[in-house]
């Protein structure tokens, strides 16, 4: 048994079936974008996370607005 109750040999399969209708060179540009689009997305939210912080980090050091005293 395999994946989910899928064969190794079912898998195998549906991969040469799938090489036969796209083909290699489209099976590699699609690769080639997906990977592209995954690394485009870790990069935004580090980005996030890299201005998350420094907004928080400057919203710590600001001092509150001082009050008039009378």
């Amino acid at each position: 048994m395999g994946l989910g109750g899928i064969s190794i040999w079912q898998l195998l399969i549906v991969l040469a079936i799938v090489v036969m209708i796209f083909g290699t060179k489209r099976l590699k540009n699609i690769g080639g974008d997906l990977g592209s689009a995954i690394k485009g997305f870790k990069k935004s939210m580090a980005d996030d996370d890299v201005a998350e912080s420094t907004s928080d980090d400057n919203a710590a050091n600001s001092e509150p607005p001082e009050k008039d005293q009378q």
